[in-house]
């Protein structure tokens, strides 16, 4: 594994072969994909993932809409030399590398969106729970973040696990306050118009999708939408009751895997 910085962000790279770009979503950092599995580069895949701006150690940015994001992505490309690339992303992640797509179809090999939660049709209701959010992260730390957060909304058997990833994510980040400051931004900001858009991506794609009694926050009906509006995409998701795919990192990079492939 080898360390690098571009633009501010900072990352990293294992192994070699098709390359492979993680991205992770909103209040995450670059583990928070496949979630430390090392199967794609143990698999012969040249894997870089990096920490959005703001996020985990890369420096804080001036703004923190889809467009930066974009830039980003495309920094971290150019500077890894990587003409064309399979793109897998998280929520934030997963908008991100659609944006990308649209604008820059050329780099892109194939897409792996999982539990995308954008809806271009929804109103702006939700965003005052992000607010609040931004409000408790930067007045009170994680424990302020948590708070506002409230008891999760799933069932027992996964409350436990919901509270402690969040804490642990929570506790990664060297500039809190550019996380809140995200936390504002990114929901206020479109990675695409509507779901027309969509029909433009021409790329393998795979859409990962979790049951809502687990992860209500990114709706499978969501995940369905975005796999009848990409072209030949395929969804993919765990077995009800089950725990979420997009929670195991091992099974995850066997999906990402076999797209690449």
């Amino acid at each position: 594994m080898s360390d690098f910085k571009v633009a501010g962000l900072a990352g990293e790279e294992a192994g070699e072969g098709v390359p492979v770009v993680l991205l992770h979503g909103l209040t995450a950092t670059r583990r928070y994909v496949v979630m430390g599995s090392k199967n794609l580069e143990r698999g012969g895949h040249r894997v870089v993932m990096y920490d959005a701006r703001g996020h985990g150690r890369s420096d804080p940015g001036e703004a923190y809409g889809y467009g930066e994001l974009v830039s980003d992505l495309l920094a971290v490309l150019d500077d890894r030399a990587i003409e064309r690339a399979v793109l897998a992303g998280a929520s934030m992640g997963a908008h991100t590398l659609v944006r990308f797509a649209l604008e820059h179809p050329e780099r892109v090999a194939a897409v792996v969106t999982i539990t995308p939660a954008f809806d271009p049709e929804a109103d702006e209701r939700g965003l005052e729970r992000w607010d609040a959010l931004s409000r408790g992260l930067r007045e009170g730390g994680v424990e302020g973040f948590l708070e506002a957060y409230g008891e999760p909304r799933v069932p027992d058997a996964f409350r436990e696990t919901v509270k402690t990833v969040l804490r642990q994510r929570l506790s990664a980040h060297e500039h809190p306050e550019a996380v809140a400051d995200a936390l504002r931004e990114v929901p206020r900001s479109r990675p695409f118009e509507s779901w027309d858009d969509l029909s433009r991506l021409d790329a393998p794609a795979v859409v990962v999708a979790s049951r809502d009694e687990a992860d209500p926050e990114h709706p499978y009906a969501t995940g369905e939408r975005y796999a009848e509006a990409i072209p030949g995409a395929r969804l993919v998701s765990e077995e009800p009751g089950r725990s979420p795919l997009a929670w195991q990192g091992g099974q995850l990079s066997r999906v990402i895997a076999e797209l690449a492939r």
